[in-house]
């Protein structure tokens, strides 16, 4: 009989799973922080336990962490990490430290069914959706591996841990397991990382952007928009013809924002489809009035992409026209590009990035 594994599970199944051990309440309190705040995954090894609860815990559970099947180093610091789950899927996680805080950019399907044109993870296609503890199970390991901490009160000078759940996937097409992870991540008895510090990207699922406004505890929101007119953006998104850009907008204007918070608008530019002036011109007048900002993103090029990366000079001369149509627009620098690790390009396996030389 396989083991249950213990990665994944709140506070409450635990507390279930060890109240029908016969074990008092607390022993799962006790559980729960070794997991999730103490990161011991080796059940035998939990010294809050006395030795003969360690053993029965140990011979019936397992705490299960995607183990690191290949991991590649940019020459800007950045890792992406090539993770196996237990059925033998590949998924894909990154670490951006930057001078003043790190980012963890989390995986929340293997492949994607969404099928961007100008992204490496859509030629995939979908694989399946990835459980709570396959989510939780990402940020453990680099958390541990690079003594990451969320700044909390048992470590207030830890520096800011961010979480982008912008990885492999679409976070809602797999709603119920993404806030199930976002649960965990964010509980301060557990990892402690504040949704305040968390932010989900979408392609514009639109019954799910109205579900996630309802939610009490939720990361900001990305939506990745991409183009000013709904035949480009068909072109490039399908998704597009599901949810127009119309309906999109209408969605997000009813988003219920909280004191301060903003809407980020992603763009990806692809030289000649999406970036010329006229386009930056329109996609002011569309945000005009959201309290938003716009990252623009040069595309981060790949095989079996059929788009350019536009120069820098246009890049900047589509931020400026953005600015002056009265829209906050800043330029996304590009982390990892040389391994694969940039926005988009999540989708190489191993064998793949090894011959290219970036293996580490």
């Amino acid at each position: 009989m396989e083991k249950q594994d213990l990665i994944g599970l709140s506070a409450d199944r635990l507390r279930e799973l060890l109240m029908d051990l016969g074990e008092r309440p607390y022993r799962a309190a006790q559980l729960y922080h070794a997991l999730y705040r103490d990161r011991q995954w080796d059940l035998g090894l939990i010294t809050t336990f006395p030795a003969k609860l360690r053993q029965r815990i140990a011979e019936e559970f397992r705490a299960r962490v995607p183990p690191v099947e290949k991991k590649f180093e940019s020459a800007d610091g950045t890792v992406r990490y090539l993770l196996r789950l237990a059925d033998g899927k590949e998924i894909e996680t990154v670490l951006m430290p930057e001078e003043h805080r790190d980012t963890i950019c989390v995986s929340t399907q293997a492949g994607c069914a969404v099928d961007c044109k100008f992204c490496l993870t859509g030629v995939l296609g979908f694989q399946r959706n990835l459980t709570p503890g396959e989510i939780v199970g990402q940020v453990l390991p680099v958390m541990q591996e690079n003594r990451l901490e969320a700044t909390s009160k048992k470590h207030p000078t830890a520096r800011p841990l961010n979480l982008v759940f912008m990885g492999m996937g679409e976070p809602l097409l797999n709603y119920d397991n993404v806030i199930a992870a976002i649960l965990l991540l964010s509980d301060a008895e557990g990892i402690g990382i504040s949704t305040h510090h968390m932010t989900l990207s979408t392609s514009g699922i639109v019954p799910g952007i109205e579900r996630f406004g309802q939610e009490k505890v939720r990361p900001k929101l990305a939506i990745s928009l991409n183009a000013t007119t709904d035949a480009v953006r068909s072109r490039i998104m399908p998704i597009n013809r599901k949810w127009p850009i119309a309906e999109l907008l209408k969605a997000c204007r009813r988003f219920p924002l909280r004191p301060r918070e903003r809407l980020t608008f992603e763009y990806v530019l692809l030289e000649g489809a999406n970036d010329t002036l006229e386009d930056a011109s329109r996609l002011a007048k569309l945000l005009r009035g959201f309290p938003s900002k716009v990252n623009l993103i040069g595309l981060n090029p790949g095989p079996e992409l059929p788009f350019s990366t536009p120069s820098d000079e246009r890049i900047l001369q589509f931020q400026q026209t953005v600015i002056r149509g009265g829209v906050p627009a800043f330029i996304r620098k590009p982390r990892g590009r040389d391994i694969f690790a940039a926005c988009g390009q999540l989708k190489l396996a191993g064998a793949e990035m090894a011959s290219l030389g970036a293996g580490a």
